[in-house]
């Protein structure tokens, strides 16, 4: 008997036939007419106003109230999210506390706890399977599921999408808690048509519905689609998404400057694509200055804290850096600070920290730090490139021939055992003083929980990888929000 399916549908039993009287007679075989019209291969779900939402869910005196969410209780930081009783008054991620107030008298904001929205989304990942199973978890507040046989015509993939959403209001009863549904070709185009309508919104893009779907939209709607990119864009003569899906295969890869452009070429069109795989390429972070950390002694002790945790990352992996890229960011100047340095592979943290201070070293005695003159530093990161694996390079002919690996191996297991501040180096004491530059979870990397074990005053959900990847997209709003108002700051 073939398996069944959630939807009502069938597994094709990879291709076999049943026999009946003698004769061989298909069994469980879509029509080709039929299968036609069953582009749809993706539900992608999307919370909508995911923290904020668990706040009002959690305390219902919130429910219908403009509702804030802050990493920190301080009036200078920036919103990690905003109900969408908050949003109608024009406050939303990135948004400074102060001016949430302003905007929106009588908001509530309240200080993120991530161990609550960990919670949260397991039971509502648990919610959802119960629907059709989690596919692919993008992000804490989004899923995507893969739709298979009779799922994949309309009207039974908008009964498991209305399942999704009696599922969710059973787990979290009160209707503070609702998702997005976005159903398309692909798992991108899915998320884009989640999107489409907000809050508690089904949107349905069929092949059928391409490209012609899309043109409504914004460049920067679609994802992928960022700043840099759209400017990109734009020098190419393409500032619509109706000149986009216009345009061929070979000028999309230019703008990309690669396979990626193909990728998107293809995305476009409703082609079902698997991700791509990756190759690690570089390691590195970045930081976002608090206040008492924009000073030139204080942005060197964060670069310093970046490097020895990048170099610490790499030697998990077994791997060695040829190069490295360092960036500042200043105040009021569009323009970043960097300079990129060339080295025999190495993945010794001393000689690493080393060359940081001859990257760093401007001349200027008053100052440790270079760039513009008596600018205030407002971000700075650290990247290692040129990786390869430890096993296929020789190292240097004139490197010192003391084995400079014992020490970095006992620190990395002291602090692997004790958390990663338990040793350290003194350079680094500023940063540590202030919790500067905690470990944060890139998208394109799985967390290494040995390597992620910072010993610091912050809950263990505090470094689930779902949390802190959301807290990495947040950094970057905060940052641009950052520079934005300070910059109109002085000139003012």
């Amino acid at each position: 008997m073939p398996s069944a399916l959630p939807g009502g549908g069938a597994s094709l039993a990879d291709g076999r036939a049943g026999v009946s009287g003698g004769e061989i007679q298909p069994r469980n075989i879509i029509d080709p007419l039929e299968r036609c019209a069953m582009t749809l291969r993706s539900l992608f779900v999307d919370f909508n106003s995911y923290f904020a939402s668990v706040e009002q869910h959690e305390d219902p005196s919130l429910r219908g109230c403009p509702v804030g969410v802050a990493p920190v209780a301080a009036e200078t930081t920036s919103l990690i999210a905003a109900s969408y009783e908050a949003k109608a008054c024009g406050v939303g991620t990135g948004t400074m506390v102060r001016e949430a107030r302003r905007r929106c008298p009588g908001i509530q904001i309240r200080v993120a706890r991530p161990e609550r929205y960990v919670v949260w989304h397991h039971r509502l990942m648990e919610a959802i399977d119960h629907a059709i199973p989690v596919g692919r978890v993008g992000s804490i507040d989004e899923v995507a599921c893969e739709l298979v046989g009779r799922q994949r015509r309309r009207e039974i993939a908008e009964q498991i999408a209305q399942q999704v959403k009696d599922e969710i209001a059973l787990a979290a009863p009160g209707g503070a808690i609702r998702c997005s549904i976005g159903i398309a070709p692909n798992d991108f185009l899915a998320k884009t048509a989640s999107d489409m309508m907000k809050p508690d919104g089904l949107t349905v893009i069929e092949l059928t519905d391409l490209p012609h779907a899309l043109h409504g939209l914004a460049l920067r709607d679609l994802c992928g689609i960022g700043p840099s990119m759209e400017a990109r864009l734009h020098e190419a003569g393409i500032t619509t998404v109706a000149e986009l899906t216009a345009a061929s295969k070979l000028v999309l890869r230019r703008v990309w400057g690669g396979i990626e452009g193909e990728r998107m070429w293809g995305l476009l069109r409703g082609a079902w694509l698997p991700t791509a795989p990756t190759e690690r390429g570089s390691i590195g972070h970045s930081h976002v200055l608090g206040p008492e950390l924009r000073t030139p002694t204080g942005a060197c002790a964060v670069l310093k804290k970046l490097l020895v945790k990048a170099a610490m990352r790499m030697r998990r992996e077994e791997m060695l850096s040829g190069a490295m890229a360092v960036r500042i960011r200043f105040i009021g100047h569009d323009q970043r600070w960097e300079r990129d340095l060339a080295f025999d592979p190495t993945d010794d943290s001393r000689e690493l920290l080393r060359l940081l201070n001859g990257v760093l070293d401007s001349g200027n005695r008053r100052s440790p730090l270079p760039g513009p003159v008596n600018a205030t530093p407002l971000s700075v990161s650290v990247t290692l490139m040129r990786l390869v694996p430890r096993t296929q390079s020789s190292g240097s002919l004139f490197a010192a021939t003391e084995d400079t690996g014992r020490v970095d191996a006992l620190v990395d297991r002291i602090n692997a055992k004790f958390g990663y501040n338990k040793l350290y180096f003194g350079s680094m004491q500023l940063a540590l003083e202030h919790d500067a530059a905690p470990m944060r979870i890139p998208f394109n990397r799985i967390p290494d929980a040995k390597s992620e074990n910072e010993a610091t005053h912050e809950s263990e959900a505090s470094h689930d990888p779902l949390w802190l990847q959301t807290m990495n997209r947040f950094k970057a709003i905060a940052e641009g929000e950052h520079r934005r108002r300070e910059g109109k700051d002085r000139k003012v």
